[in-house]
């Protein structure tokens, strides 16, 4: 069992900055998402968490040691899957694989294309292993970074936005992807899209400006919720109003027409029932 400690945490830049404050979390195998809007310091937790860049106070470790001193430790189990990574042009698939395991020092020929093979497998991409990577569509190009992320038989997986920009279906393989490889590593899940925190993840966090507001997990999370949310139609106007009354969570449009959902203990006038989902727990805490 891997695990990943992060214990008080915080990061100032040098333009006094506050990215981090007093970050704890502690994570184990699976996937662990971390959810929070844009800007919320999801990228910073990331960049500290790998050793790109040292917190101001706190302290990390990973399978019990130090990865604030020594992050070369985590460095070699590491695989990283970032929202948009480049590629050489005119490299196959298969070559820049192995250029990457070679700098991830997988020494052995044999060794580094019997994982690769085995890794474009999983993927899906095996038939695409002469292609050239810059040509891929966006979702095998996400394929394929989980590939290079797995060079090396990693311990932890660190994946930032994974699906911004994918097709449903694309969606699904990737997450399906994801979920199968789960179960012997950590897999942190850095997005926005509450979703894929949904479909894919049995525990959580949401950060907001860069401090985690609250952890858990999602399944716990919607049943806190249950017998305490409402929802009505108003119209336009009548929204200021509503939200000096009532605790508004969120605000949609159905059919074109304006829907708020209220979190109270009793049902308000007008008001009925709905069952919560994990996109009220996450307005509910921003």
């Amino acid at each position: 069992m891997n695990r990943l400690k992060i214990e008080n945490v915080s990061l100032a830049y040098s333009n006094g900055h506050q990215a981090l404050t007093d970050i704890n979390l502690d994570i184990s195998n699976g996937i662990f998402g971390l959810l929070g809007p844009n800007g919320a310091g999801k990228s910073s937790l990331m960049k500290t968490i790998v050793g790109l860049q040292k917190p101001t106070t706190g302290k990390l470790s990973f399978n019990g040691f130090d990865i604030v001193n020594n992050p070369l430790y985590i460095q070699k189990y590491l695989g990283f899957l970032p929202q948009d990574f480049g590629v050489y042009p005119n490299v196959s698939a298969f070559n820049l694989l192995d250029h990457i395991a070679k700098l991830k020092g997988v020494e052995s020929k044999k060794q580094r294309h019997n994982q690769i093979m085995e890794l474009l497998d999983k993927v899906n991409l095996t038939d695409f292993r002469n292609k050239e990577v810059h040509t891929f569509s966006g979702g095998m190009k996400q394929r394929f970074g989980v590939a290079q992320a797995l060079l090396g038989d990693p311990k932890i997986v660190i994946v930032d936005e994974p699906t911004a920009g994918l097709d449903p279906e694309e969606r699904n393989r990737f997450n399906n992807l994801l979920s199968n490889i789960s179960e012997d590593i950590i897999i942190i899940l850095s997005t926005h899209l509450v979703e894929d925190v949904r479909n894919l993840c049995s525990q959580m966090a949401i950060i907001k400006d860069g401090s985690i507001i609250t952890q858990g997990s999602p399944k716990d999370f919607i049943e806190q919720l249950k017998g305490n949310l409402w929802i009505k139609a108003i119209s336009k106007e009548d929204l200021p109003n509503e939200k000096t009354k009532h605790q508004v969570i969120s605000t949609q449009l159905i059919q074109k027409v304006l829907h708020i959902t209220v979190f109270a203990e009793d049902c308000p006038d007008g008001f009925t029932g709905i069952e919560p989902t994990l996109e009220h727990v996450y307005f509910k805490n921003l």
